[in-house]
């Protein structure tokens, strides 16, 4: 929803959801008026989102990414979040002993961190 104009060719537009930390002004040349999904024009838009086949029996969660780090309310650990590959649940926080191997992805998400030169 537009919010506010800016001159003839900006807008202020009202975000929500994943897209409230993005800048809300946009050029009038990126703004189309919105339309519902008519299954005969769009036939493909409605689709079901795919279906991550869930683990088998005994085979283990691996973790992709580190995303974050946190200390403990005791401050002498540091907590982790973590992306699971094939995995439909969320992000978890877990210590740097319980995840399988740490060093490699600890190294990779500080040199990610890293600022540039």
């Amino acid at each position: 929803m537009i919010k506010a104009l800016h001159g003839p060719n900006a807008v202020q537009l009202e975000l929500t959801g994943k897209l409230m930390n993005k800048h809300p002004t946009f050029p009038v040349s990126l703004i189309k008026p919105y339309s519902s999904s008519d299954k005969e024009l769009f036939p493909l838009r409605n689709k079901p989102p795919l279906e991550i086949p869930p683990l088998e029996e005994g085979e283990e969660k691996k973790i992709v990414k580190v995303l974050k780090e946190r200390r403990t309310r005791n401050k002498k650990e540091r907590e982790y979040l973590v992306r699971y590959r094939n995995s439909t649940q969320e992000d978890e926080w877990l210590l740097e002993k319980d995840i399988t191997n740490a060093d490699k992805l600890l190294r990779r998400f500080r040199h990610e961190r890293k600022p540039k030169e």
